[in-house]
């Protein structure tokens, strides 16, 4: 059992009994480790104590950062690369696939993509010339599963398995020893609506939240919550796109693409670096 897959199994425990609190000798002892092994796994793994991790998940909490966060997106006009807009402290640029581009489905296009071990588990990644264009994790899926739908999204492309030109996005993303020397690069194809929501997440600073509304009213539709939550499902490049930093306005995490569980863990993982 990978250490991600530990821990996993830890939040669900942490997250179905957080109202009553349960011990540190109770949670190692759900995921079969004493309890000085147990903490040492998760803060290494999140760097943050078990204990630091069950009031990152109160409801509280979660409301005060929605309250904060009222003015992260008031106006429609501040949308676009900013100081908010990073991801670990590096720039995210996204650009949109053109009308031509996406009329020609990826013709004399080579998209390289590998398989990738990340604090969260494995994820899928293919990369353009332009910037990555998919960011997906696979759970208990096979890489066939992503590698098809990237397939049928740009179906006259050349699919290059190329996981040595992928790994610099893992190192980018999570190696914190080393400043990369140009931004994070996205290359996505979206309808109109799509890309105006994904550029509005890129906004929200780690360890931060907004609600649905939050997101509709920035982008100048305040009426359009709902929509937004179907574009932030849509989201084609996981973290990068920070869809896990949209909740639910009571404060409850909601759903995710990737699993609530995961979710969960990427917020204790950001709380551990940006708080």
């Amino acid at each position: 059992m990978s250490d991600y897959a530990r821990i996993a199994d830890a939040i669900r425990f942490i997250a179905s009994q957080v109202a009553r609190q349960p011990t540190l000798d109770e949670i190692a002892a759900h995921v079969h480790l004493s309890p000085f092994h147990f903490q040492r796994l998760f803060s290494r793994w999140a760097g943050v104590t078990p204990k630091r991790y069950l009031q990152v998940l109160t409801l509280e909490r979660a409301k005060a950062l929605l309250h904060e966060s009222r003015s992260l997106l008031e106006v429609a006009d501040t949308l676009g690369l900013s100081s908010g807009s990073r991801l670990y402290d590096h720039f995210v640029q996204l650009e949109a696939v053109t009308p031509g581009e996406y009329k020609q489905r990826g013709a004399g296009l080579v998209i390289d993509h590998g398989v990738h071990d990340t604090p969260f588990g494995q994820a899928f990644v293919a990369l353009t010339p332009r910037g990555v264009c998919n960011f997906s994790f696979l759970d208990d899926q096979a890489p066939e599963a992503p590698l098809a739908a990237l397939a049928q999204r740009w179906p006259a492309a050349e699919l290059r398995e190329a996981p040595s030109r992928t790994q610099g996005v893992i190192h980018t993303m999570f190696d914190d020893s080393k400043a990369p020397d140009r931004p994070i690069s996205l290359h996505v194809s979206g309808t109109n609506f799509q890309i105006s929501v994904w550029r509005a997440l890129l906004e929200i600073p780690p360890a931060k939240v907004v609600s649905y509304a939050q997101v509709a009213s920035a982008i100048g539709n305040p009426k359009a919550a709902r929509a937004v939550g179907l574009a932030v499902g849509a989201n084609p490049v996981a973290l990068m796109i920070p869809c896990h930093r949209v909740i639910q306005q009571n404060g409850k995490l909601g759903g995710y693409h990737w699993g609530e569980t995961r979710k969960q863990a990427i917020h204790a993982w950001e709380a551990a670096r940006y708080e």
